[in-house]
Formats: structure tokens, sequence, C-alpha cells
């Protein structure tokens, strides 16, 4: 387990930790830190958004918690989104699988009564924006080389309502389309701009500003933060709930589809060559 924050007693930051997550716990501000280190780009696998939900879980039902931020352990990636892997040449099943997993994810963190924000601390395409954007408050570092964007299209697939509608409530009907339509991955500056993120801090100011505008937000009386939270979310995560099980059969078909499978089989051969 990494060592706590500078000027905090060690019986204060209580971590628990598990292959691909390390989650740590401030009992003397309630708030929790959850770190992806599951190398090499912290993608968005069967087993790490398990143990996401599992540490979401745990911190939701610990009444000392109030607030947490994501962030990666990572150098250059916040995350790069959805494991490729678990959505080719796999069963109808595993598919299944894996998407009710992921509206789990989405579910527990749009719907978390604690207040959640996003220290992006490198590129983040597809699920790892979806997993920014779906947070209360979004911080990313000044790079010019860090990217973040839902970039589906570029991959043959199609963002589902789901990860649309979080994308308009974030940056507004216009600004949404346009970037689902064209796979945009937008770059630091270009996602303030958006609004895609609410501000840019260098890399070493990073986790300051996000224990800054955590103290902010947890200023207030929880109740009424999160009643205003739910209230503003509540169409948005019924929409799912109540179409759930239409959901998963609608990513079943869609990436089965061999035209799709082929898609990804050229996309997972273009990352190999990179990397040679």
């Amino acid at each position: 387990a990494a060592p706590p924050p500078p000027g905090l007693p060690l019986a204060l930051c209580r971590p628990f930790s598990n292959n691909k997550i390390l989650v740590e716990l401030d009992e003397s501000s309630g708030v929790a830190t959850m770190k992806f280190k599951s190398p090499p780009v912290n993608s968005l696998s069967l087993d790490f958004i398990t143990e996401f939900c599992i540490g979401l879980e745990k911190l939701e039902n610990n009444r000392e918690c109030r607030g947490v931020i994501f962030t990666s352990a990572v150098p250059n990636i916040f995350s790069s989104g959805l494991d490729i892997t678990e959505m080719c040449g796999k069963s109808m099943e595993h598919y299944a699988e894996f998407w009710r997993a992921v509206q789990e994810m989405w579910l527990r963190l749009y719907g978390s009564n604690m207040v959640t924000v996003a220290a992006v601390n490198g590129s983040s395409p597809a699920g790892g924006c979806l997993i920014a954007l779906t947070c209360d408050y979004r911080i990313m570092v000044e790079n010019p080389k860090f990217i973040i964007g839902l970039n589906e299209a570029q991959l043959g697939i199609v963002a589902p309502f789901w990860f649309k509608d979080t994308f308009v409530n974030t940056v507004g009907h216009r600004v949404a389309e346009r970037s689902l339509q064209l796979g945009s991955l937008h770059s630091a500056a270009e996602a303030l701009r958006l609004g895609i993120v609410d501000e840019l801090v260098p890399e070493v100011k990073l986790q300051e500003k996000a224990a800054a505008v955590m103290a902010q937000w947890l200023a207030l009386p929880d109740h009424a933060r999160q009643l205003t939270k739910s209230m503003m979310r509540k169409a948005v995560l019924d929409r799912l709930v109540a179409h759930r099980e239409e959901d998963v059969q609608n990513f079943v078909n869609f990436i089965s589809k061999e035209s799709i499978q082929k898609s990804l089989r050229m996309y997972m051969e273009m990352l190999k060559k990179k990397k040679s």
C-alpha cells in the first residue's frame, strides 16, 4: 500500500487494496482516493470494473466517507476505456456479463451519494472519459499530450444512450452531437473550452486542487447536496434502469456482428504494431 499523504497520521489513512485499484480513506476529512493501478493503460476489464464497484460500495456503506477522488497511479493515462479484449472473440454470455458490469459501474457512480471528483492525470478516451463525465467535478492536468473524449465512433462502435445522456448533460446537445459523431479526442485545453472538464492545473498541483474542490463541496449540508444531485440525475438513471436488459441485448447483438468483430480485430492489430 502507498504511504499516507504527508501530515496524516497512519491510523487515519486506511487503505484497502486489491489487484487493480488502491483505495485510501482519510477518516479525518471523510475523503477517499481511488487510484487506478492496472498497467499499462488502466483498461476497464471485467475484473477492473468488478473491483471498482466493490470499492465504491464499501465507501458508500462507510459512514465516515463523504467524498471520493478518482485518479491514476499509472503515468500519463487516467483510463484507456473499455477493454477491447472483453468484446472480441468471446461468447454471447460473456458480452452480456461484461455489459451488465459496465452498466453497474455507471449506475453506482452516477447515482452516488458521495461527492465525486475526477483528478484526470493522463489521457482518458472512451470509457475513461465516461468515468470522468460521471463525476460531480473534473480537474485535468494541463499537458498538451493528454487527450479526452468519447471516441467510440472511431472504432466503429456506437456510444449507448446513457453515455450520450451523460455527455449531453455535461456539455450540451450540439457539442455532444458533433463530438460523438466524429469520435473526437480533445486536448486538455479544448476539453476545458467545451466544458468536458471544469479546470486545468499543472500536474504538481492536481491533488492539492482536488482536495480544495472536495472541501468546497463538502462544506454544504450533505442532505441538501444529495437531494439536489438526485433530482438533477434521476431521469437519466431511471432511463437505464427501465431499459437495462434491452440495452444489454442491443450491445450483445451489435458487438457480435462479424463486421464489428472484424473492426475490433483490426484495431487490436494496429495497437500491437504500435507497441512493437
